[in-house]
């Protein structure tokens, strides 16, 4: 027979570790092997180890001996053929059923049949929370509006107030826990497993007649138009919440939230970057050349935008405050102006002449001149 390994070394800790240190070793260590999961050859054989090691350490007087004797503590003197000592696991009918509920009631539920947690089928909970697009235009966004908004949703039944039946009484399979223990055979050992009562589905009630309203159910498919309140500055990604517009809440809970997620249109013209509009302006050599005062529509209404004598394409002009408004914030937004030249594609003979007479503008002593001629010497 080969030696078995001690048990402390099987889990993975200390001597002197504390019960919930050991506890949680088994947890890692049920997860890595158990075979539902593992497909490892050897995956079965090292879960059995790492049961048999917990369910010797977990129990203080089991762990006692086992710290005295070691193995030994648990050899059986009238075993099998030869007198030899006590073959598999001793600890093989050691109720699992703790741990495995705590360890796979997260959703697990293919493990084995550990899916589900003592009770946890008939506790009430929060339904689950729904998501929904919306598409707004860009000037929507930017000033706030109303949105109305066709939903699909479920509410529990005001008939059977959400039991789906009539004449409750404590189903007679689970007692009212919601769960049934059965006992398993399995390579590993004797194994009990709580799962999820087939009679009440895990309600831990049953009914004399089922509810004609919603069909046993529980809820009814609700249909209604919302108003959704959109806030000025709303942005490309973010969330409105609706509460109780989502997913009915299980054994009575409430129901979930449902969750607008907003997507703005582009402009045409303006782009937004945070809080901030940019647009391009466009404007004539002369607008530049000589300075201008242009009307610019900004977010809140028209301000008149002066161009001074001698800028340049790109430039970039800012009008404070009138930009888009902050919803965490009295703070607003700026709006910036960025200046675009714009080359006339067809000139008249006397247009032309009036460029080549400013073609004999001397301009090499400006700085970019300066800087072209230094780097093509």
């Amino acid at each position: 027979m080969a030696t078995k390994r001690d048990y402390y070394e099987v889990l993975g800790v200390s001597k002197d570790a504390t019960d919930d240190e050991i506890k949680s070793a088994f947890r890692k260590k049920a997860k890595e092997f158990h075979p539902d999961i593992n497909k490892s050859p050897d995956a079965p054989e090292k879960f059995k180890e790492a049961q048999e090691a917990y369910a010797c350490l977990s129990d203080p007087d089991n762990r006692k001996k086992y710290d005295q004797f070691g193995h030994a503590a648990f050899d059986n003197p009238y075993g099998g053929a030869g007198g030899g000592g006590f073959q598999g696991n001793p600890f093989g009918n050691f109720d699992f059923s703790d741990i495995f509920d705590d360890l796979f009631s997260g959703g697990f539920g293919g493990f084995g049949g550990f899916g589900s947690s003592r009770g946890s089928s008939s506790r009430s909970r929060k339904g689950a929370d729904t998501l929904y697009g919306m598409k707004i235009d860009f000037m929507e966004a930017v000033r706030g509006c109303k949105k109305d908004v066709d939903i699909e949703y479920y509410e529990k039944c005001d008939d059977c107030d959400g039991k789906g039946g009539h004449g409750e009484s404590t189903c007679s399979e689970c007692g009212g826990s919601g769960t049934v223990i059965k006992q398993t055979n399995t390579i590993l050992g004797t194994i009990q497993t709580r799962t999820t009562c087939p009679e009440c589905n895990g309600k831990g009630k049953s009914y004399k007649t089922k509810c004609n309203t919603c069909k046993g159910q529980g809820k009814v498919k609700i249909k209604k138009t919302i108003t959704i309140d959109i806030p000025a500055g709303i942005d490309t990604g973010e969330q409105l919440r609706v509460p109780g517009k989502g997913e009915v809440g299980i054994n009575g809970g409430p129901n979930g939230d449902l969750y607008i997620e907003i997507r703005v249109s582009d402009h045409e013209l303006y782009k937004r970057k945070g809080n901030d509009i940019y647009v391009e302006l466009p404007v004539t050599i002369t607008d530049l050349c000589l300075g201008c005062k242009k009307n610019i529509t900004t977010m809140d209404g028209e301000v008149e935008l002066k161009i001074k004598e001698g800028s340049q394409p790109g430039d970039i002009l800012r009008i404070k405050g009138k930009g888009i408004d902050n919803p965490d914030s009295w703070k607003k937004g700026d709006f910036y102006c960025v200046l675009k030249l714009i080359i006339p594609t067809s000139l008249s003979r006397k247009q032309k002449n009036i460029l080549e007479e400013l073609e004999e503008t001397d301009l090499e002593d400006e700085d970019e001149f300066k800087r072209f001629k230094k780097l093509n010497k």
